[in-house]
């Protein structure tokens, strides 16, 4: 893509990964009356390798490139009630709030990364 829109694809893909957050979120809530349900929460660093050129220059270097899983299990060190359920509502209210903000901001400086755009094209 050019040059132009790379600030906007970036910022797309930075949305889509908190608008993907926020359903995994949302479904970690939904079962926290689930016996032996267990939080999920999506991996930040695989969207970061697709914008992170890594190479491995060394034989002793780890693969960057390893496959990963897109949702990670999250482990908390204790049960959280009697059914061995381990969603922390508080917590994950507090990821949802914050995965929704995140998203609404990447959404509003996509909108004004058009209005440049515009502007550009109308030459005013």
């Amino acid at each position: 893509m050019s040059d132009i829109f790379k600030n906007i694809d970036d910022l797309s893909q930075m949305a889509s990964y908190y608008f993907d957050r926020t359903k995994v979120i949302q479904s970690n809530i939904a079962n926290a009356d689930t016996p032996g349900f267990k939080p999920k929460d999506i991996v930040f660093e695989k969207v970061l390798d697709k914008h992170m050129s890594l190479k491995k220059e060394d034989e002793r270097h780890i693969d960057p490139y390893l496959p990963k899983n897109n949702i990670k299990t999250v482990e908390l060190g204790r049960y959280e009630g009697y059914d061995e359920n381990r969603v922390d509502i508080q917590k994950e209210l507090a990821k949802l709030a914050e995965s929704s903000i995140m998203y609404k901001s990447m959404v509003e400086v996509m909108k004004k990364e058009f209005s440049k755009i515009k502007l550009a094209i109308k030459g005013k």
